[in-house]
């Protein structure tokens, strides 16, 4: 697996997809690494492990990088690794990012003494503020920060005609107006406010094709422990691939709040 996107040639069109060393952003990350039409690159605050590593396909680049750094800091890496090398430094086209990267919000204390139960880690009575910030800064803040980093390649893919578009993972659990249940309050509100940065993106940057994409109840690590009728993430990704390539038309609109099999989800 190559590292560096710098020696490619200039016309390689890129896919970023952020959460790339561990459940649905390792899967998409494997999927797209197999793909010799593009070069897909990796990225997530955790390094890429060797079992991992030998899992991706030759288009494959990783890269250990915090959505929550400074902006400039980001901004900074874009243009070393999402840019071509010569004659001049000129942004490479991304037609796709998959923006995996997030966090569950569950109060570490409660979720190690109690790791089989996952609600009890986020109740009324144990819920703080530190840790409602922190998923905030990860889920929400932390995906306006990449957008914004990698605005301009994105505008590079729409003006080549490429239709690009960000597919972030959301959660049905953002929604307001399907909570039934209560409880996971740090999820809940940092996923509400997800959607909402994602729909305000989809209209200050309309030439780009921006969906909040709730995967289904997936087995990642963002829990201790597999959650009942949790699926594998590449049963889940399976699913989403064709909705991925209607983004657009129909109900799927940009700034669109769906599931996996495309089905509009109430705000």
């Amino acid at each position: 697996m190559v590292a560096s996107t710098s020696e490619l040639p200039p016309e390689t069109l890129l896919i970023l997809v952020t959460g790339a060393s561990n459940g649905l952003g390792l899967a998409f990350f494997q999927h797209f690494s197999h793909d010799p039409a593009v070069a897909v690159v990796g990225i997530d605050k955790l390094p890429l492990a060797a079992e991992q590593r030998a899992r991706v396909g030759p288009s494959a680049h990783f890269a250990q990088v915090d959505i929550t750094a400074a902006p400039s800091q980001l901004e900074q890496w874009a243009r070393e690794w999402m840019s071509t090398s010569t004659p001049m430094p000129m942004p490479r086209p991304i037609p796709l990012v998959v923006h995996s990267a997030g966090v569950r919000g569950l109060v570490p204390a409660v979720s190690s003494a109690q790791p089989h139960d996952v609600a009890a880690a986020e109740t009324l009575e144990v819920m703080d503020g530190a840790k409602m910030l922190r998923t905030f800064e990860i889920n929400a803040v932390g995906t306006l920060q990449l957008v914004r980093a990698v605005l301009p390649n994105l505008r590079a893919a729409a003006e080549m005609q490429l239709r690009p578009k960000v597919v972030v993972m959301s959660s049905r659990m953002g929604s307001i107006s399907a909570n039934v249940g209560g409880g996971s309050y740090a999820y809940r509100a940092s996923k509400a406010a997800l959607n909402a940065v994602v729909k305000s993106l989809s209209i200050d940057v309309p030439e780009v094709c921006f969906a909040s994409v709730h995967p289904g109840r997936v087995e990642t690590a963002l829990v201790k422990t597999r959650e009942e009728g949790a699926m594998t993430c590449e049963e889940s990704l399976r699913t989403m691939l064709p909705v991925i390539q209607r983004l657009g038309e129909g109900t799927l609109q940009s700034g669109c709040f769906i599931d996996r099999f495309g089905e509009v989800i109430g705000w």
